[in-house]
């Protein structure tokens, strides 16, 4: 069921999706190319934003800054999941890959690079306060329309 709640916080979770990539792109490095990345980043915030934090909402505001900081963690996992896959099945297009349990673990590999060159301070900060942010508004918009 639609709700303000739901909408908010996938609008404030797309921000931070998009923001949050946007901090990471100096981390890829000067050749990396990034096409769409911020874009795939802010549409997975508002899934993650409409279908987590959207139904997290209707109890106290220090619950939905903790169901805030939730949705940061499970954007992060699925982008990286994401993102990662993306990379494995490129390198598998070159047959880098020995077998297909060797691509499955390549993926595993390529999220723990990643989740290390996320490790900024731009990154954190926008992740946590974003977060923290988000649910705050979520929950501020569900208890005020209904």
């Amino acid at each position: 069921m639609p709700t303000a709640a739901k909408l908010v916080a996938a609008l404030c979770f797309a921000v931070v999706g998009w923001l949050a990539a946007n901090a990471h792109i100096p981390a890829l490095g000067e050749n990396a190319a990034f096409g769409a990345f911020r874009e795939i980043s802010a549409f997975l915030g508002i899934i993650v934003g409409w279908r987590l934090m959207g139904s997290r909402v209707g109890q106290s505001y220090s619950d939905a800054v903790g169901s805030g900081l939730l949705t940061s963690i499970a954007l992060v996992f699925f982008s990286l999941l994401g993102f990662s896959t993306y990379m494995m099945i490129k390198q598998s297009t070159k047959m880098v890959y020995d077998g297909p349990m060797e691509a499955v673990l390549g993926i595993f590999q390529y999220m723990m690079e990643n989740a290390q060159a996320m490790l900024t301070p731009g990154v954190l900060g926008i992740l946590i306060i974003g977060g923290g942010l988000g649910g705050y508004l979520s929950e501020w918009t569900a208890r005020r329309w209904r």
